[in-house]
């Protein structure tokens, strides 16, 4: 990623300036981890390894913090309390933030919004409102927290909810006619859309939610540093680069990857930090 040249802009009504890559001074690798399978965001490589939207966020925070990034793939169930043991220093798997996990643990400021998105065939009526998919069949992921959402309004929408063993295969009911729609993360939609070019994006469904990245509770220092850096980040267009990267997508404005947030970590969700700031990013 291109370092920033020096520029003044306003965010959330503070002057911020953006100059170059931050260096942390500490020696030694951040140890830290994310699920690998989770297509766009961290996926594997044929030559080994895995690859995707939050492998190079990390790499480009460890390079901004002057840090080599010593990154661990491993089951999503296992990564949280590896990290609360000690295993890890942070986790850079996206982890929407609730307000249960804000109990345990610290968050930073989101960076991506986490909403539901439908996708459909390309020549398709575009989908405006969920009251459009009346009497039609959309395809979720078994088991996932979409089949388990799309089920709950099953009789309040009227549509009929199909389940697959993988959004793959969901997508695939889309593109033979076997469903009109298919339901699933924003992110994972627009991948999805991105490298298949019989559908296309269609009605997204706003969560109110966001992705941050997760500490332990005693890890305020760290937090923050991690932070400033995803400030930066937004600030100079380095989120919008990786999602166009990624995704397909340039994030919109208002959204997490273009807002600066006051204080630290997600505002009005437990852990806080309500102290002004201005981003050092030089």
């Amino acid at each position: 990623m291109g370092k920033a040249t020096s520029a003044t802009v306003i965010v959330c009504g503070l002057f911020l300036s953006v100059g170059a890559a931050l260096a942390d001074g500490h020696a030694g690798p951040l140890k830290v981890a994310l699920d690998g399978t989770f297509a766009p965001h961290a996926m594997p490589k044929l030559d080994g390894g895995v690859e995707g939207f939050n492998v190079d966020l990390a790499n480009e925070i460890g390079a901004r913090l002057g840090r080599e990034m010593d990154i661990t793939a491993a089951q999503w169930s296992g990564l949280l309390p590896a990290m609360q043991a000690g295993k890890y220093d942070f986790i850079v798997a996206p982890t929407t933030v609730t307000e249960e996990r804000t109990k345990s643990l610290l968050f930073t400021e989101g960076y991506l919004n986490t909403d539901y998105q439908f996708l459909i065939k390309k020549g398709s009526a575009d989908i405006k409102a969920l009251s459009d998919l009346k009497g039609k069949v959309v395809a979720v992921n078994k088991g996932s927290a979409y089949d388990r959402w799309a089920r709950g309004l099953e009789q309040e929408i009227g549509w009929k909810v199909e389940s697959y063993g993988t959004n793959t295969d969901a997508v695939q009911a889309v593109v033979s006619g076997r469903a009109y729609a298919n339901v699933a993360g924003n992110t994972v939609i627009a991948w999805a859309a991105k490298k298949n070019p019989n559908v296309r994006l269609s009605y997204l469904h706003s969560t109110g939610r966001v992705f941050a990245m997760p500490f332990r509770k005693d890890d305020v220092a760290m937090r923050n540093k991690v932070e400033n850096v995803i400030e930066c980040m937004k600030l100079d267009g380095t989120f919008a680069k990786l999602s166009e990267k990624w995704f397909g997508v340039t994030p919109a404005a208002g959204s997490a990857a273009m807002t600066v947030y006051p204080g630290y970590g997600v505002p009005g969700m437990e852990g806080h930090q309500a102290s002004d700031h201005t981003p050092d990013c030089g």
